[in-house]
């Protein structure tokens, strides 16, 4: 009931009764490191927060990862494309570590806002997972300046390559960039 109020705290005001239908919709799932909680082609149905453990989420190019999301404790993690137009990902959400996670479905998340207009609040997770999409115009430095102050915590979590990846940047320039700071 702790963890369901604190995730719910982070997003808006709920009720000790809205908190209860929460808590009683969401399951706790672990998932070993490497393992998929998202496949290619998969219909994303589900949100997942990191109660803790790391997971990633990657595109292939041709036969390497193209990373479009790193998340760690206490984020979100869904592939947001697919869950809003109910299409298959073109993206795989995988765990880098051991994680475990709540998992809310999109069933229940329709059900909470049916019983309470509160709920219409977890359609701020939603803004938040938005994949980072970094703008062409942004300097490497720019986009590693961004990402040090919106999510320092990632640094200490992911490979400096898997940052590269997913800052669009080379692992060489990031090198640079961090001799430079």
């Amino acid at each position: 009931m702790i963890l369901a109020k604190n995730i719910l705290n982070k997003i808006g005001k709920f009720s000790e009764e809205e908190i209860v239908l929460f808590q009683n919709r969401i399951s706790t799932k672990r998932f070993k490191k490497d393992e998929i909680l998202l496949s290619e082609g998969e219909i994303c149905s589900s949100v997942f927060y990191i109660i803790n453990g790391a997971a990633y989420q990657f595109v292939y190019d041709d036969i390497d990862e193209n990373i479009i999301g790193l998340h760690i404790e206490e984020d979100w993690c869904l592939n947001y494309t697919s869950f809003i137009n109910r299409k298959p990902s073109t993206a795989i959400i995988k765990a880098y570590t051991n994680v475990e996670v709540i998992e809310l479905k999109i069933a229940a998340i329709h059900e909470l806002i049916t019983l309470s207009p509160s709920f219409f609040q977890l359609g701020k997770f939603l803004e938040d997972t938005r994949i980072q999409h970094f703008n062409n115009a942004q300097t490497a430095l720019q986009k590693y300046n961004h990402l040090i102050l919106s999510k320092p915590a990632l640094f200490q979590v992911f490979p400096l390559k898997m940052i590269a990846s997913y800052l669009k940047i080379a692992p060489e320039t990031m090198s640079r960039i961090r001799s430079i700071k």
